[in-house]
């Protein structure tokens, strides 16, 4: 099995019943179950996306939203979602999360990237581009296309995900 970064957008209240759930379980169990609508797999593109950024120049601002939005921050308390054996990241770092009104300003930061114009100042060479922004192998359907669908389901789910006032988790399965 194959570790992806996985992002869920949740309600302050959920996130406060699953810490109450860990404190009170005699195993810590925090019945991390969000909603599969509310649940997003990036794969393996996030690290690929920040590259596209920085190899076609986009403004800094913009390309610390883009970081922000695939690694979190640390400002929420996410300890009892790294507990063993409940623990959701157990090949991956500590679970990290954007507060409301971070994930708000990263959702306005991210639809102003022109993802297509980024895409385009990589090289033409699928070889040559893939190479430039760190990827290994060849991926399926093509390097361009999977970038592209991958930030669009990014963008389109902090975009829900402010809209609804909803908190981020993410965390690397």
């Amino acid at each position: 099995m194959a570790v992806t970064q996985q992002l869920a957008r949740i309600p302050e209240g959920f996130l406060a019943a699953c810490r109450q759930s860990a404190g009170a379980s005699p195993g810590g169990d925090p019945r991390w179950d969000p909603p599969a609508c509310d649940v997003l797999d990036l794969d393996w593109a996030p690290a690929l996306l920040e590259r596209v950024g920085e190899v076609a120049g986009l403004e800094e601002g913009r390309l610390d939203a883009l970081r922000r939005a695939t690694d979190g921050d640390t400002a929420l308390d996410l300890g009892f979602l790294d507990t063993p054996p409940h623990g959701i990241a157990p090949f991956g770092g500590a679970p990290t999360g954007l507060g409301v009104s971070q994930v708000a300003c990263v959702s306005a930061l991210l639809d102003q990237i022109d993802m297509p114009v980024l895409l385009a100042a990589l090289p033409a060479d699928e070889e040559d581009a893939a190479s430039l922004i760190g990827q290994v192998g060849g991926i399926t359907g093509g390097l361009r296309p999977y970038l592209l669908e991958h930030f669009n389901a990014l963008r389109g789910f902090y975009a829900e995900a402010a809209e609804r006032r909803l908190l981020v988790v993410l965390w690397w399965d």
